[in-house]
């Protein structure tokens, strides 16, 4: 096979023969031993968080309410960019193309937060928090955070690689009124609305309390599902909740890694898919691997359901491939723009080496996909028809000046923020007994 890409899309798709005989004035690349796939879309994750990294490992669930929060809400415009352009680094790195982001928590840094992006090469869908009642840095009246929202619609309704998004961090930090405006101008304008909802049991608690509905059926009661939504983690979810979700064809950032680290549950990702409910996979800022999201994907439904059934496939290795990508790019509202190796798309691909001992010898490159690819197989990375990224480093900015910016700086920041961590870092939990 053999694609022409002009002006950052793929102008034709065919065999290497028909691209030979149509086109003879242009000098083909060979790329033997290569596999040219779409790139990954990572459906959830939080670009200003990577500071933090492993400061939540092994902590209880709702880190955001004692790290991520508190840790957001003090960076200041350098830091956020600091943050952001790491992120995006390392979501190509792993064979991201593009990532959305749920909302930055800083006061007022989108902009640093877009511009490290677009430095990077990353396309991104980028959420404006509108929360109303609490968790952010910063609440302004609801009428003023309305007409931010329409402002950031605008700014960025026609960027060719940033994606406008709305975003409410939980429904409980929203009044109702808020949650009804914002999914209904995300619908209006075409775009994302994001949500977190369903992933710990003490938010499903407060919910019932507070509004006596779990978030989901809250949601839905408000007329705020519909397939603008995305909701991030779902894991909590009964079967009427799956049928409401099924309904009103709202999407799900199946968040897979993110429940092994800090989860209460798994979301039901394989009754999701027989449901015909919209999911892609995400990594809610854990780790930036797209190879090994797809496994963990698979990992955790063989573990939760396909051990206990006899479901010796869960979704084989196409299902995980799909979700990682096309169907992935379908959930984020991304499906005319990227996602899949077709004509006139954004040319937004890997470039992975299949000459390597994983893939030899290859019975189903989609299952050795799913099971056996990683990272440091990707060669090449690009988005818009542009090389970012060769072997994993960037071809035209300096990466490592910015990671020896960012560890002279990083401890600075964590101590300003008021980050309350339950269990002490490894050596000192070492030392106390607790493992060998």
């Amino acid at each position: 096979m053999a694609v022409v890409i002009r002006a950052g899309k793929f102008h034709r798709v065919d065999t290497a023969q028909a691209i030979t005989r149509d086109y003879p004035e242009l000098a083909p690349t060979d790329l033997p031993g290569h596999l040219l796939m779409p790139g990954f879309v990572d459906t959830h994750t939080h670009l200003t968080q990577s500071l933090g990294k492993a400061l939540v490992f092994g902590e209880p669930s709702e880190i955001f309410r004692r790290i991520w929060v508190p840790l957001e809400g003090s960076l200041d415009e350098r830091m956020v960019y600091l943050s952001a352009k790491l992120a995006a680094l390392e979501c190509l790195r792993g064979g991201f193309t593009t990532a959305v982001d749920a909302g930055t928590r800083s006061q007022g840094h989108i902009g640093a937060l877009v511009r490290a992006a677009r430095e990077v090469g990353l396309r991104s869908v980028v959420g404006f928090i509108c929360n109303d009642l609490g968790g952010a840095a910063h609440i302004p009246e609801p009428d003023v955070i309305l007409q931010q929202a329409e402002e950031h619609l605008s700014t960025f309704g026609s960027d060719p690689l940033i994606h406008p998004s709305l975003a409410i961090s939980i429904p409980e930090a929203a009044s109702d009124a808020m949650l009804k405006a914002v999914s209904d101008m995300a619908a209006a304008a075409g775009v994302v609305f994001q949500t977190h909802v369903n992933e710990h049991l003490v938010a499903v608690e407060r919910s019932l309390v507070a509004r006596g509905r779990r978030p989901i059926e809250h949601l839905d009661h408000l007329g705020a599902l519909g397939p603008q939504v995305l909701l991030a983690h779902s894991t909590l979810v009964t079967p009427h909740e799956l049928n409401l979700l099924r309904k009103t064809d709202t999407a799900v950032a199946y968040n897979p890694v993110a429940s092994l680290w800090k989860g209460n549950a798994v979301a039901p990702a394989l009754h999701m898919a027989a449901l015909g409910i919209r999911f892609g996979l995400g990594t809610d800022g854990t780790r930036a691997d797209g190879f090994r999201l797809m496994d963990a994907g698979e990992g955790l439904q063989r573990a939760g359901i396909g051990l206990a059934t006899g479901d010796s496939s869960c979704g084989g290795g196409s299902l995980w491939l799909d979700r990682a990508t096309s169907g992935a790019a379908n959930v984020v509202g991304l499906s005319a723009v990227t996602g899949s190796i077709v004509e006139g798309l954004a040319a937004d691909f890997l470039l992975v080496d299949l000459d390597r001992p994983e893939f030899t010898p290859s019975h189903d490159l989609m299952w050795e996909l799913v099971r056996y690819g990683n990272r440091d197989q990707i060669d090449a990375v690009f988005t818009g028809g542009r090389l970012r990224l060769w072997q994993g480093w960037p071809i035209d900015w300096d990466a490592r000046a910015l990671l020896a910016e960012i560890r002279g700086a990083a401890a600075t920041a964590i101590a300003a923020a008021p980050i309350q961590r339950i269990h002490p870092l490894s050596e000192t939990h070492r030392g106390l007994g607790h493992y060998q």
